[in-house]
């Protein structure tokens, strides 16, 4: 997710549907579509957030302007709702997961996330923050061991919650505690700038990657309790300006840029130390993409509209909401 921006600082270089790269490269890259992966019921949804649940392929879209959670399965071509909006009080839901053991995890910007079972559609479990400070929950990495770790926007911390915690909460509710605390590496910035968005982690579990969408720049941070190390991860190629949602599988990752308009794809070092771009496509009909996820082969994208009546200002979006996929990247 992200805030409202008048303005896009940083021009783009490449439009259309453009593959940035010398000629070479260009001619050596698979050609790129964008077609409709399947479409969102409503005509106020304003997707945000997207998983998928590796056992069965179906994947699960949150609205942020709602909080209803939709899904689709495989083959769909429309999604259904499976959370209705307003759902245990959620006024949105941007960052999702479905963990190892079949559970939704549904992040609500404004007071935490909540776990459901994805059989019953029963919650589980809620965890909320606290404190007084201005506080923006975003989205969310499950490590193998079972752990989520969530980023906030407005507080440069990220917060995990065990499947122990899981465990206790029966049901009820818990809160949020900080992990990580990031405050010493974030660039300068303003006081009520977003920072800390899209966050994954290696197929390990031995590090998590933070992208910060105001300075462009990417962290990782150690998981193990006895070496915490939180670096700034050396980028070839680009940065990450505007960047939400990240995917990762093995080397690869993947990044959303949303007012940009732009997909990238990078190669990652062995130690997760470095990036190296591969691939940019940048396009105005993916419509601000605030995430994606890697499924059954394919790169299905959020099209959020934010800028079309959305939290980015006024205007008509266009209908109907859809997750996109896109062929080449």
């Amino acid at each position: 997710m992200f805030r409202t921006i008048s303005t896009i600082a940083t021009a783009i270089a490449c439009t259309a549907v453009t593959s940035c790269g010398t000629a070479t490269e260009a001619a050596s890259q698979p050609a790129t579509r964008i077609s409709t992966a399947y479409e969102l019921p409503g005509d106020r949804v304003y997707p945000e957030g997207i998983a998928v649940d590796p056992r069965t392929g179906d994947t699960y879209v949150g609205s942020y302007a709602n909080g209803a959670v939709y899904r689709a399965t495989p083959g769909a071509t429309r999604a259904e709702i499976f959370l209705p909006e307003g759902t245990d009080g959620r006024k949105t839901a941007n960052g999702l997961k479905v963990d190892a053991a079949g559970r939704l995890w549904v992040i609500d910007s404004t007071t935490g996330v909540a776990v459901y079972d994805t059989g019953s559609r029963a919650l589980v479990a809620r965890f909320d923050i606290t404190g007084t400070e201005p506080s923006l929950v975003n989205d969310l990495a499950i490590t193998p061991d079972g752990s989520a770790y969530l980023t906030d926007s407005l507080r440069p911390v990220v917060y995990r919650v065990t499947p122990e915690q899981v465990t206790a909460a029966h049901g009820g509710k818990a809160v949020l505690t900080t992990q990580f605390d990031l405050s010493t590496i974030t660039s300068p910035h303003a006081p009520d700038a977003f920072t800390l968005n899209g966050i994954v982690s290696d197929d390990s579990g031995r590090y998590l990657l933070i992208v910060d969408m105001n300075s462009g720049e990417l962290y990782r941070v150690a998981t193990a309790a006895n070496s915490p190390e939180i670096r700034k991860v050396t980028m070839h190629g680009a940065d990450l300006k505007h960047g939400d949602g990240l995917e990762l599988h093995g080397s690869t990752l993947w990044a959303a840029q949303n007012t940009s308009n732009t997909i990238t794809r990078w190669q990652i070092s062995d130690d997760g130390g470095s990036v190296e771009l591969e691939r940019t496509v940048t396009d105005d009909s993916l419509r601000i993409p605030t995430t994606l996820v890697r499924s059954n082969g394919r790169t299905l994208v959020v099209s959020s509209q934010f800028d079309k009546g959305g939290p980015m200002g006024p205007g008509t979006p266009t209908m109907p909401f859809a997750v996109l996929t896109i062929d080449g990247i």
